[in-house]
């Protein structure tokens, strides 16, 4: 087993941040149990020898080697080494407000069970990780950051569903709805329409975005506004505020300056500058 933990930061200071990774090899014990709400980062686990399990929604998995799960911040987790052939997994747990942006346009919070099509260069990035933790270097918490990001990135590039989860017509609804909400975010936002669209009560439909994407209608469209704005300002230097407040949906400058404060830390104006 190595492990190394690292101080905890803001989690807007940068886009992904590690707070614990490592390896297990060898352990037939190794297990872990969280009630929903206790653990507050994502936890990437990833097979690469051996066996084990974990537990989705109350249904048990096998792993083995090539195998991966993914769980999202305040989920309930459980899971474990085969006693019989003990699993050599490494993991990674993180934060940062732009990773939760990044996987969710990726589709990485509809399930937590994925496959990877190749491990090499992600044990390399895990190593990576690890090796800078060891290192009696000065602290470099950028480097922390890209290491960390390196590893997601490359689980992204590799990894594909390896048994979703039960979620029914109407969650694959919503999944479905998600190009088209991206498309219409900066218009008035109904929540009967979308609803409608997926054939479900407004209640459920909440409920159930929020099981699939682990945020809510609102939250996601906001995430777009945001995204849209930043395009804007970026493409079109001389476009006044007001004009992409307008454009992205916003029903006032002033309340668009304090909400992509909020998100982005900058205020519009600065961004631009900056970036």
């Amino acid at each position: 087993m190595k492990i190394i933990a690292l101080p905890s930061i803001d989690a807007d200071q940068f886009p992904c941040f590690p707070e614990m990774a490592g390896w297990v090899k060898d352990e037939p014990q190794h297990a872990a149990v969280r009630v929903p709400g206790e653990f507050q980062h994502f936890n990437l686990h990833v097979v690469l020898k051996g066996k084990g399990f974990v537990y989705v929604d109350g249904r048990r998995f096998e792993l083995q080697a090539g195998d991966a799960f993914l769980f999202g911040p305040h989920q309930e987790q459980r899971y474990g080494s085969s006693p019989d052939d003990p699993w050599d997994v490494y993991f990674v747990h993180f934060y940062g407000t732009k990773i939760k942006e990044y996987l969710a346009e990726k589709g990485f919070l509809r399930t937590s069970l994925w496959t990877l099509k190749s491990t090499g260069r992600l044990r390399d990035a895990f190593e990576a990780l690890v090796a800078e933790g060891e290192s009696s270097q000065a602290w470099r918490p950028a480097l922390f950051s890209a290491l960390a990001y390196a590893i997601v990135v490359e689980f992204a590039a590799q990894a594909a569903p390896l048994a979703p989860r039960k979620e029914g017509g109407s969650a694959a609804a919503i999944l479905e709805l998600l190009p088209l909400m991206q498309e219409r975010a900066c218009e008035p936002f109904e929540l009967r329409e979308w609803a409608g669209r997926a054939g479900v009560s407004t209640f459920y439909f909440c409920k159930l975005f929020r099981k699939v994407m682990q945020s809510s209608p609102m939250e996601f469209v906001a995430l777009c506004r945001i995204r849209q704005a930043k395009t804007m300002l970026i493409e079109n230097r001389d476009l006044p505020l007001a004009d992409i407040a307008e454009a992205c949906g916003y029903p006032s400058v002033s309340y668009f300056i304090q909400r992509f404060k909020k998100q982005e830390g900058l205020t519009p104006r600065e961004y631009r500058r900056n970036v």
